[in-house]
């Protein structure tokens, strides 16, 4: 299915008053209002905002997708929303968010919850998209504009729908100083090996960090007694500018592409325990990654 055929031109609103992202949400929300539907608004907007406050839906690219799953409806709404001023308040990329689409289901419907986020996201980060919004003057232009891009809707959660496409890197030349701020400053456990054309190359753990600075931690573990001649973490301190990535990082990992169906993933996680599964184009460029955590945060909160 595509997903232009989702859209409905009575639910798009190309001239957006609202100042702020919570004012869109209220304005698109009126759209439904003038339906005649009845609905427990209250409801709604409690879940939007439950969901705002675990994560801000404001995406980058001039795009915010908020987004909840209630039984207040029966149905999926999508509300899309154009300010061609630009709203207030601070977005992750500087560019102040412009296109408002805002996305309602049911609890029975996660499937195609996500899979249309997914769409909207993608949709969203084709570059020149924004600027076209900013131009059109119907509600029309904007489901064709959807349309000629012909982003579809699969039958099946796939990794493309979950996937990060944002992925913390290192080098084989960066040392273990920069790995260590990098997993600091986006609260990861691993980062991703990459050569100078973005190929993976292999993964680098917390794990390995700490291996660097206890070699012997096999005999800590059988003899808590055994004497160690210097302090460990002092010493990885000092050498902290000189050890390489390409010392420490591991080539044992796991890859899938965009097109696999989560549940592939998903096993493949649990059978062979692993946290994150890399996802990697036919010629092994790294794309994005999938973590285990997401799968549950996305199909399970939403």
């Amino acid at each position: 299915m595509k997903l232009a055929n989702l859209l409905m031109e009575r639910r798009i609103n190309i001239n957006l008053k609202a100042r702020t992202k919570d004012e869109a949400i209220l304005e698109l929300l009126d759209m439904i209002k003038s339906e005649s539907v009845k609905l427990d608004y209250d409801a709604i907007l409690k879940s939007i905002n439950e969901r705002e406050e675990i994560e801000n839906t404001s995406y980058g690219h001039g795009f915010a997708f908020p987004h909840a799953r209630t039984d207040a409806v029966k149905e999926m709404y999508i509300l899309c929303g154009v300010s061609k001023k630009g709203l207030e308040g601070k977005t992750v990329d500087g560019i102040p968010v412009h296109v408002v689409c805002l996305l309602l289901t049911p609890e029975t419907i996660a499937k195609l919850y996500l899979q249309t986020l997914s769409g909207l996201a993608v949709f969203g980060r084709i570059e020149g998209n924004l600027e076209k919004i900013l131009a059109i003057n119907h509600g029309s232009e904007l489901i064709k504009l959807v349309a000629d891009t012909g982003i579809t809707v699969d039958k099946e959660l796939m990794v493309k729908d979950i996937m990060r496409h944002s992925v913390a890197m290192v080098t084989p030349d960066n040392t273990i100083k920069e790995v260590a701020d990098r997993m600091f400053r986006y609260r990861l456990s691993a980062l991703a090996v990459v050569d100078d054309h973005k190929k993976l190359l292999g993964v680098i753990c917390d794990s390995d960090i700490i291996k660097a600075a206890l070699p012997n931690y096999k005999a800590l573990v059988s003899n808590l007694n055994y004497d160690l001649d210097v302090e460990p973490f002092e010493e990885l301190l000092k050498q902290e500018n000189k050890i390489k990535v390409s010392q420490l990082y591991s080539q044992e990992y796991e890859v899938t592409t965009p097109e696999t169906r989560i549940v592939e993933v998903a096993a493949l996680m649990i059978f062979k325990d692993v946290r994150r599964v890399f996802v990697t184009s036919e010629s092994n460029e790294l794309l994005g990654v999938l973590l285990r955590k997401d799968i549950v945060n996305m199909i399970i909160r939403g």
